[in-house]
C-alpha cells in the first residue's frame, strides 16, 4: 500500500517505514505529525475521491531536524563590475512513515450492545 502525500508544497509518494526529507516541520524529535492524502493505492483499488481521502490517514513521526546544503545564488552582469555571491541553507526534516490507513472506522457494536439500549427503553 502507497499514498502520496503534500506538504511544504510538494508532493512525496510513501509507504510504510520510508524515510523522506521534507521542508521543516515544526514539532520535536520523536512527535507524531500527520500528512495530508492526495492519492491512496492499496494493491487492488486507487482512491481518488476527496470524501474517501479525507478519512485516510498518513502518519509520520518526526526523525530528525537539519539544515540542507548550501545553495549558492551568484548574480552577475557582464561588463558592470556587478557580482554578488549569497548562500542559502534550508530548514528541512525528516521524518518516518509510521501508518499508511486507508479509512478510519468507527468499531462495531456486537448484538448485545445494540440490544441494550432497547431493553432499557421497554424497561420504564
Amino acid at each position: 500500500m502507497y499514498a502520496i502525500v503534500s506538504t511544504g508544497g510538494k508532493q512525496y509518494k510513501v509507504a510504510q517505514d520510508d524515510v523522506i526529507t521534507v521542508e521543516k516541520i515544526e514539532g520535536e524529535i520523536g512527535s507524531s505529525v500527520e500528512l495530508p492524502v492526495l492519492f491512496l493505492n492499496d494493491g487492488k483499488k486507487i482512491v481518488t475521491d476527496a470524501a474517501k481521502l479525507a478519512k485516510a490517514k498518513v502518519t509520520a513521526e518526526i526523525v530528525d531536524q537539519f539544515k540542507g546544503e548550501k545553495q549558492l545564488v551568484f548574480k552577475f552582469k557582464k561588463r558592470k563590475r556587478y557580482h554578488r555571491l549569497k548562500g542559502h541553507r534550508q530548514q528541512l526534516t525528516k521524518v518516518k512513515i509510521t501508518k499508511v490507513q486507508a479509512t478510519t472506522r468507527a468499531p462495531r457494536k456486537t448484538t448485545k450492545e445494540a440490544e441494550a439500549p432497547a431493553e432499557a427503553v421497554s424497561a420504564e
